[in-house]
């Protein structure tokens, strides 16, 4: 079974916990705090020397740090994973786009706006920055979206779970999604997949996981 390490309200944490929950994958979840400092005990240092979560343990001793990576690696031989090379690129190509383009903008605005109490205050210099790059990212995706369900293959992938972990929290730091129907729609389409949860749910050992899309297969 694996260990994630993650953060409840952690875009980059929802990600890997979205892809699970949609496998049916059975893991357990152990909560860190990095507004606590929790990444960056030596304990947690020695585990992933970037401080960073999510941080998933595959095999005693051995983690993968890495939301993107994280995403492949359980997606593996799974639907979420394209299956030809030039849909595999295509998912990567949407990847980076999310870390290059749309985490850096909706992330920092999530994190400082939605998380850090007084971030708002503190970040005011780089706000206009992250709104003028973010709403341009936002436009990629929508004018993809126009013509497209989902960003590869013709069907749910990693790529669009990538991209849902910061996107469906827009509202929560200043953007406003009224003028991308396409992005709503694309959001619509993901909460309406089977063994889908919420940033918020919260796996117990006495709650049964949800059935996912690999229960459909």
């Amino acid at each position: 079974m694996y260990k994630l390490y993650s953060m409840q309200r952690s875009g980059n944490s929802y990600k890997v916990r979205l892809a699970l929950a949609l496998l049916g994958a059975p893991y357990r979840a152990i909560e860190i705090d990095i507004l606590r400092g929790e990444s960056r005990t030596p304990d947690f240092l020695a585990r992933n020397p970037s401080g960073q979560v999510p941080l998933l343990e595959v095999a005693e001793g051995r983690y993968l740090a890495e939301s993107n990576a994280i995403l492949w690696y359980v997606a593996g031989g799974t639907s979420l994973a394209p299956e030809t090379r030039i849909e595999r690129a295509e998912a990567l190509q949407w990847m980076f786009f999310e870390q290059h383009a749309l985490e850096p903008n909706l992330g920092a605005a999530y994190f400082w706006l939605a998380l850090v109490k007084g971030g708002r205050d503190l970040q005011t210099h780089a706000l206009e920055d992250w709104m003028e790059r973010g709403y341009a990212a936002l436009q990629v995706m929508e004018n993809h979206l126009k013509t497209h369900e989902y960003f590869a293959a013709g069907q749910l992938t990693v790529a669009d779970i990538a991209l849902y972990g910061y996107t469906h929290v827009a509202d929560r730091c200043d953007y406003d999604l009224a003028t991308f129907p396409a992005i709503r729609a694309w959001l619509r389409r993901i909460e309406q997949t089977p063994g889908f949860v919420s940033m918020d749910w919260r796996r117990d050992a006495d709650v049964d996981q949800p059935a996912g899309i690999a229960a459909e297969a």
